[in-house]
C-alpha cells in the first residue's frame, strides 16, 4: 500500500485549460429575485452526446488509448456569452455573465470563494430579460473553470477503485480551501490552469494527491471564422434552433447548458487492457492525456 498514494501525484498527468481571454465583466454577476420574466441557465451533463475534438468534428479514441466517462458532481462557469453568428468574435457577443475576480493572491484570479458551483439539473445562474439585448442569437459561449467528478482505476491487488477529481481548470483562480470528496484541502494562495486535487479511499484509508497539468481539449466548432485566442477554455455549441430574444417577453427562457461527458477522460493505455493503471507497482503506468468535456449542445425552452 505505501506506493499508492505516490503513484497517483507521480502518474496522473491531469490536463485541464489555459487563460481566458474574455473581456471584463459587464454583468454583475448576482442572481435575481424579481418577479419578472428571467433568463436562466441549467447545468446538465450527458454521456451519449457526441465525443468532439478542438475543432467540434466527431472525435475517436485513439489507438493505444482508452478513454471512460466520469461521473460528474460539480462544476462552475466563470462567463457566459450569446452569439448572433459565426462571424461574431469572442467578446462581441452579448456577455450575460461574468464571474468574480480577485488580486488579493497577486495576480488577476477567479475568486474561488464566490465561484458558483452547480450539478445535474441544477440552477447556474439566472438574470432579467430586461438586462438582455434583444437579437437573435446562433451560439453560446461558456467558459467553464472547475469540475468534479469520479472516475475508476485499477490497483493492482485491491482491484478496481473509485476516485475523486477537482479540477481547476480556470486561466488562474484564488482559492482558500476547497474540498474534493470528504476531505478539505487548505490553498490560500492562487493556483495556474490544471491544478488539481485527487481523493480515493482504499480498505478504509484516504489519499490525497495534488498536481499540475498541462492542456486539454476545447472544442470550437465555428474556430475557422471566430476563433478563441489561444490557451483560452471557452468552449462554444450553436442552438438548434436560434434563440430569440424580443425584450417583451412576458416568460422565463431556460438555457440548458448541456456538455458531453463522453469518454472525457482518455489516457495512454500501456497494456491495451481498457483499465486506467496509474502503476502496477513495477513498469511505469498509465498516462492521462486529456480530461474535461467533449462539446456543448445548448438548448432553450
Amino acid at each position: 500500500m505505501k506506493y499508492f498514494s505516490i503513484i497517483l501525484i507521480a502518474a496522473i498527468g491531469f490536463v485541464s485549460c489555459s487563460k481566458d481571454d474574455s473581456p471584463s465583466p459587464t454583468v454583475t454577476p448576482t442572481t435575481s429575485t424579481q418577479s419578472g420574466p428571467n433568463l436562466i441557465f441549467k447545468l446538465y451533463f450527458d454521456s451519449t452526446l457526441a465525443r468532439l475534438d478542438n475543432l467540434g468534428n466527431p472525435s475517436t479514441i485513439p489507438t493505444g488509448n482508452s478513454a471512460q466517462s466520469p461521473v460528474f458532481h460539480k462544476m462552475s462557469a466563470h462567463y457566459i456569452e450569446f452569439a448572433p453568428d459565426s462571424l461574431t468574435a469572442l467578446g462581441n457577443g452579448e456577455i450575460v455573465y461574468h464571474g468574480a475576480e480577485t488580486s488579493i493572491g497577486g495576480s488577476d484570479a477567479v475568486d474561488f470563494s464566490q465561484a458558483r458551483t452547480k450539478g445535474q439539473g441544477e440552477v447556474f445562474y439566472t438574470i432579467p430579460l430586461s438586462q438582455v439585448s434583444a437579437g437573435t442569437y446562433k451560439w453560446l459561449r461558456v467558459s467553464l473553470t472547475y469540475q468534479n467528478y469520479d472516475i475508476k482505476f485499477l490497483v493492482p491487488g485491491f482491484g478496481l477503485q473509485t476516485g475523486r477529481l477537482a479540477s481547476f481548470v480556470g486561466f488562474n483562480t484564488y482559492i482558500t480551501s476547497y474540498v474534493i470528496n470528504s476531505e478539505n484541502i487548505s490553498v490560500n494562495g492562487n493556483k495556474l490552469q490544471g491544478y488539481w486535487g485527487f481523493e480515493t479511499n482504499v480498505l478504509g484509508n484516504t489519499y490525497i494527491s495534488e498536481g499540475q497539468s498541462l492542456g486539454t481539449t476545447v472544442p470550437n466548432p465555428i474556430s475557422n471564422t471566430s476563433p478563441i485566442p489561444s490557451g483560452s477554455c471557452v468552449v462554444t455549441g450553436n442552438f438548434p434552433t436560434p434563440l430569440t430574444i424580443s425584450g417583451n417577453e412576458t416568460t422565463d427562457i431556460t438555457v440548458n447548458i448541456n456538455l458531453s461527458t463522453n469518454n472525457s477522460f482518455e489516457w495512454r493505455d500501456i497494456n491495451n487492457d481498457g483499465y486506467f493503471e496509474p502503476s502496477d507497482g513495477v513498469n511505469p503506468g498509465d498516462t492521462v492525456v486529456d480530461m474535461g468535456l467533449r462539446g456543448l449542445f445548448p438548448t432553450y425552452q
